[in-house]
């Protein structure tokens, strides 16, 4: 029988980086490659390793979130059996608070952490898309005989530089030291063009995570979190394990390790276009590492009409069911569910979300569209900036337009989150 495992997501983040699209949900809830959720990876790699008690810990903009879960997920977890995947919002049951940082998040949970007697802990964040099979983590946890395991990826000094935590390891890969974000990272032993970036996965022997986190509560001038303040604390007094993200551990079984952040809009907007090119560097149709959601009944997509003129047709996109398109043409694009795109449309290099209706003629490039907005007949998006901008769309800096749901105004309406 296999130790018992508590996973923890963490999928409270404000998400301000992504903005307007987390004006109203999550981050871990915003829909990404037209059927998912940016949480699906992380519930499915969970699901997939075998890990069937789940604790996710939210705090703002949940209530998209809780109910995607709700409707998507319970299904797989039978309590019956001790199964869950509980959402579970600040309860203030140890302080009136909100969480102050990731390790405070799960310090305050502890009591029903402590309830189901994990021996390990493994704690996850909800908003990044990889594919990743823990149990092997795990294994080599217990193998190295570690306090913490901290789940690393390799990645270019000059590229990791103020972006990600980096590890500094030994040749046996424990970790010697830790820089928050550092301007000039620590290479790996031997390597002097990588370093070794946290992906905000730790491993935990479950006693005494429960001990770091009691100290930590008490610690003046902490921020309470687990890469700032907690991980560093104990480096040289426990022993505290890099795990390398390596090509054979990745479950996307590609010639590279896929992992992103999509934090920002510019990379959530990349993210998704790796998806509608020819060998796409994500696997999305992996029959043995499938990734889960929920999905509604829905007819499947359809395309009309067949004259040469007004025939609807995509190319090099991804197009959800319940989406109709009526003689518009899509090129190298994400589609969502329900989505309406009318005679004569054009669009290219987009992602839409489910219900955008696209009006006749118009014209989209390089663009977000968030849930339910419409489009007016004839209008432009994508191809003049500055018109963007006065129109009040978001503009990033490299050039993608981002359409907010509705404000109420003639021309878009407002859906549901």
């Amino acid at each position: 029988m296999k130790d018992p495992v508590m996973a923890i997501i963490l999928a409270g983040g404000k998400g301000s980086r992504l903005e307007p699209l987390t004006r109203d949900r999550a981050k871990p809830a915003v829909p990404f490659g037209g059927a998912y959720r940016i949480i699906d990876f992380t519930f499915s790699n969970c699901l997939n390793s075998g890990f069937r008690k789940i604790l996710v810990l939210t705090q703002y903009k949940a209530m998209s979130l809780d109910r995607h879960i709700s409707m998507g997920w319970q299904r797989y977890f039978c309590r019956e059996l001790g199964e869950f995947a509980d959402v579970v919002p600040p309860q203030q049951r140890i302080d009136e608070n909100w969480y102050q940082g990731t390790a405070d998040a799960v310090y305050q949970n502890i009591y029903t952490l402590e309830k189901e007697h994990p021996k390990y802990v493994i704690i996850l964040a909800g908003d990044h898309i990889y594919k990743m099979n823990y149990q092997r983590m795990l294994d080599y946890h217990a193998e190295v005989g570690a306090d913490v395991t901290i789940g690393v990826l390799r990645r270019p000094r000059a590229e990791a530089a103020l972006q990600f935590g980096v590890m500094e390891v030994d040749t046996d890969n424990r970790v010697v030291g830790f820089q928050e974000k550092p301007a000039d990272p620590k290479p790996v032993p031997g390597d002097d063009v990588h370093c070794l970036a946290s992906m905000g996965i730790y491993v935990f022997t479950a006693r005494f995570l429960f001990e770091e986190l009691c100290r930590d509560a008490t610690r003046r001038g902490s921020g309470h979190d687990f890469g700032k303040d907690l991980i560093p604390a104990i480096i040289d007094t426990n022993r505290v394990f890099a795990f390398p993200f390596l090509v054979e551990i990745d479950e996307n079984r590609k010639r590279d390790a896929y992992w992103r952040d999509v934090g920002t809009l510019d990379a959530y907007f990349e993210a998704n276009m790796d998806l509608v090119s020819v060998d796409p560097e994500l696997n999305m149709y992996d029959e043995e590492w499938p990734i889960r959601s929920y999905q509604p009944n829905l007819p499947p997509p359809k395309f009309v009409f067949a004259d040469e003129q007004r025939r609807g047709y995509a190319m090099d996109s991804i197009v959800c069911p319940g989406t109709i398109i009526s003689g518009g043409r899509v090129r190298h694009a994400v589609v969502g569910q329900q989505v309406r795109i009318n005679s004569f449309a054009e669009i290219e290099s987009a992602i839409l979300f489910s219900h955008v209706d696209v009006g006749r003629h118009a014209r989209i490039r390089r663009a977000i569209i968030d849930k339910g907005v419409l489009i007016p007949a004839g209008i432009s998006i994508g191809y003049d900036h500055d018109m963007d901008r006065a129109r009040g769309f978001t503009v990033t800096e490299n050039g993608i337009t981002v359409i907010a749901k509705s404000d109420g105004t003639d021309h878009f309406f407002e859906p549901d989150a």
